[in-house]
């Protein structure tokens, strides 16, 4: 249990940190991370992460695919660890 909860705060950082790295490149006209890759990384469990990069930078909280992907993401993700600790997996 304190493993996954371990690994989940990890991945939550690196999809926070992913959407910094993203505002910071369109700033800068640079390549950037895709809206596939951030959301896959918020329904993989990440959805915390890139929930709390959109507030603090300020990203990406105009775009409607993301105003309906993200709660999306959070519900599979309470979800997921409800069934988790339900199911007595973890």
């Amino acid at each position: 249990m304190k493993l996954l909860i371990l690994l989940m705060v990890i991945w939550n950082l690196i999809a926070f940190v992913m959407m910094g790295m993203d505002k910071r490149r369109a700033i800068k006209d640079q390549q950037r991370i895709s809206e596939k890759t951030l959301l896959t990384s918020a329904f993989i469990m990440g959805a915390v992460g890139i929930g709390a990069g959109m507030l603090v930078f300020r990203h990406k909280t105009a775009k409607t695919r993301f105003r309906i992907a993200l709660p999306l993401a959070l519900i599979v993700n309470a979800a997921v660890i409800y069934g988790l600790i339900y199911f007595d997996i973890v």
